[in-house]
């Protein structure tokens, strides 16, 4: 069974629906620290003036390092969510699909919830769907008996649903690869692959194409019937650990 593991992000890129749509499990990783400024609170999107980033403010707690995507409170006194949603509609508007995207947006984003994962999760869950995507869903946090930190946690995550392949983004290599060659993975038994994924160029508004955008702007110009082919497109075979690595030592090479 193959998995992927990662933090719930506000409305994500296209590589992160592709590796959703990976897998036959994805689980949110919602029970670890929100980190300030991460892409767990903001996004991008594409303007008339370039990109323009989106973000949700989250209530301060005494201790940064108890805040957990989980617990993150969203902090409603401040006006974000009509924020959002005007510079949603001033980017799109003239998009070919905005009377179709726009409300499903307006309905998801206007709901008040009870935390940055909550929010997340849902617009997550509700994109997916409406792209065709039948993966199924956990938290981490309704997950009991889970241990250690870091590579050693993602273990004991694809232990407990019974994974024995596990997709992870390349991101995670700095902590996983860290002091052997797959980390904890190694002798774990699970399958460690890193994601591998070449961004695909499809229309867009306002003149050269800007890669790395949140998928609104992939459905507001292409739509949800045509999204996953899209996104798909973009897919590479994944890179087993070993041969991550290499590609890394010659990235680092070619970089001295």
């Amino acid at each position: 069974m193959k998995a992927a593991i990662m933090q719930p992000t506000y409305l994500p890129w296209l590589g992160y629906f592709d590796m959703i749509d990976q897998v036959d499990t994805f689980v949110f990783f919602d029970d670890v620290q929100l980190v300030k400024r991460s892409w767990g609170v903001r996004n991008r999107i594409k303007t008339a003036n370039g990109e323009l980033m989106l973000t949700v403010p989250v209530k301060k707690t005494k201790s940064r390092d108890e805040t957990l995507y989980s617990n993150a409170k969203i902090n409603y006194e401040e006006k974000w969510i009509s924020k959002h949603l005007n510079s949603i509609k001033r980017a799109y508007s003239k998009s070919k699909y905005f009377s179709e995207i726009f409300p499903v947006l307006e309905n998801l984003i206007s709901v008040k919830y009870n935390s940055i994962a909550d929010l997340n999760i849902t617009i997550i869950k509700s994109i997916a769907s409406k792209l065709g995507i039948s993966t199924n869903f956990l938290r981490s946090s309704e997950l009991e008996g889970i241990e250690g930190t870091k590579d050693e946690r993602l273990v004991s995550v694809c232990k407990k649903i019974k994974a024995d392949y596990y997709l992870s983004a390349r991101g995670s290599a700095e902590y996983i690869e860290k002091n052997t060659p797959g980390g904890a993975f190694g002798k774990s038994g699970i399958k460690l692959y890193y994601h591998n994924y070449e961004h695909p160029q499809y229309n867009q508004l306002f003149g050269e194409f800007i890669p790395f955008m949140s998928v609104v702007d992939l459905i507001f110009n292409e739509g949800f019937e045509k999204g996953l082919e899209i996104i798909r497109s973009g897919r590479r075979e994944p890179l087993g650990y070993l041969d991550f690595r290499k590609s890394m030592d010659i990235v680092n090479e070619n970089s001295k």
